[in-house]
């Protein structure tokens, strides 16, 4: 939207706004805000606007609590589902200490780092979300119930597919935000419902992921419903995943890409845990179109990362791994430090594996490598990684290894 501070305390000024609110996430890409009046609003932009950080998990004690929210002018989008006389309207922030520097912990800002790390390199990453998630039903005193919306499947429509009408009220809802809605259906799970999004550079791409999961729930509940985005709400069902479609800008005869994936391929074990941070993330591998083992092929949706059937600016790579307990900001930072590493290195990809890996027999796969099997692995695996320890500050890394 490229606003300056300036615009932005007269556009609240002249649009009747009345609460203002900074946003951020924990570094667990859990979303947390204050709201804070008009007349605050300059001293927010000049002096920043303190919080309690002992009270955010994984931000600090009470010996050093302070930190300091600073609003970036160019997110500054109005809340649709708020009442028209009385705006309310939301800006991303970054998050400094109170001697003026960089939280260290502010993802959003490691984010912005590695993209810059890619731009002295001539690289441009895009990213775009395909984001899965369970719609349940709420009981009369308004908690989540274990029975889903519908039993519909597959892109079906209604009236078996009784989240049509959500998933539009989600999509107009993002299109009043300037967020781009590119497809949503009906997933595979009873319940279970998709919404695509077209690629964008990769801070509004993850800005706009989390803006989603927002969205998503505050609409969901409005109509009585409990929107679930845990990688595997139903034992028995198809769990909900992430895919994140990457592409490389002015890399017009995709040569380039093929390198960056072979960057991503070669350090995704040692980043599954930031890609797939709970303990049920690890029930969604090998199943359900899930991935399990480090492959790639075209359209084959048995690997964990497929080229997908598109041409020209469309073209692109998805990586099928990641759930939507993902913090973007951090799994972004991290797939474009690995394809830089594939780019400047010359990497080749493996040969393709145009084979279903779900059955194929344990003679074939055993060749693979796979995915970490828990929890606890994919810890281990971050843990002993230089390239983690190179790329993400060490308390990070602690915190996510606890």
């Amino acid at each position: 939207m490229n606003y300056t501070a300036d615009e932005v305390i007269q556009y609240v000024s002249e649009e009747d706004v009345k609460f203002i609110r900074l946003t951020f996430c924990d570094v667990f890409g859990l979303q947390k805000n204050i709201s804070i009046m008009p007349w605050e609003l300059k001293r927010a932009f000049e002096q920043g606007i303190a919080f309690d950080a002992s009270a955010v998990k994984s931000f600090g004690n009470e010996v050093h609590s302070d930190l300091l929210l600073f609003p970036d002018p160019d997110t500054l989008s109005v809340l649709p589902w708020r009442p028209e006389r009385g705006r309310v309207v939301r800006m991303l922030c970054s998050i400094k200490t109170p001697d003026g520097g960089t939280f260290e912990c502010d993802t959003r800002d490691l984010l912005k780092k590695a993209i810059d790390e890619a731009k002295k390199e001539g690289l441009e990453f895009s990213f775009g979300s395909e984001l899965e998630f369970y719609l349940f039903k709420l009981d009369e005193n308004g908690e989540p119930t274990n029975e889903p919306y519908d039993r519909a499947g597959y892109m079906d429509i209604a009236p078996e597919d009784k989240g049509e009408n959500v998933r539009r009220q989600i999509c107009l809802t993002l299109e009043q935000m300037e967020i781009k809605p590119e497809s949503s259906h009906h997933e595979e799970g009873p319940g279970q419902n998709e919404i695509d999004f077209r690629y964008s550079d990769a801070l509004k791409a993850a800005d706009d992921a989390m803006a989603f999961r927002t969205v998503v729930k505050t609409i969901a509940h409005s109509n009585g419903l409990y929107a679930d985005f845990s990688p595997k709400p139903i034992a028995d069902a198809p769990g909900n995943g992430y895919h994140i479609n990457i592409s490389v800008k002015n890399d017009e005869h995709h040569i380039i890409l093929p390198s960056v994936i072979a960057g991503i391929l070669r350090y995704i074990r040692e980043i599954t845990l930031f890609l797939n941070p709970s303990e049920d993330s690890f029930k969604r591998f090998g199943q359900s179109k899930a991935p399990l083992f480090v492959s790639w092929s075209s359209e084959n949706r048995s690997q964990l990362v497929r080229i997908p059937a598109a041409t020209g600016e469309y073209r692109r790579a998805e990586l099928r791994s990641p759930d939507p307990l993902a913090n973007p900001y951090l799994a972004f930072t991290l797939l474009i430090y690995a394809g830089l590493y594939g780019y400047k290195n010359g990497l080749y990809l493996p040969p393709v594996s145009d084979l279903n890996l779900f059955n194929a027999d344990e003679s074939v796969t055993a060749g693979y490598e796979k995915l970490p099997l828990s929890i606890e692995e994919a810890k281990q695996a971050a843990k002993n990684s230089a390239f983690v320890r190179e790329h993400l500050p060490e308390r990070v890394i602690d915190i996510y290894c606890k």
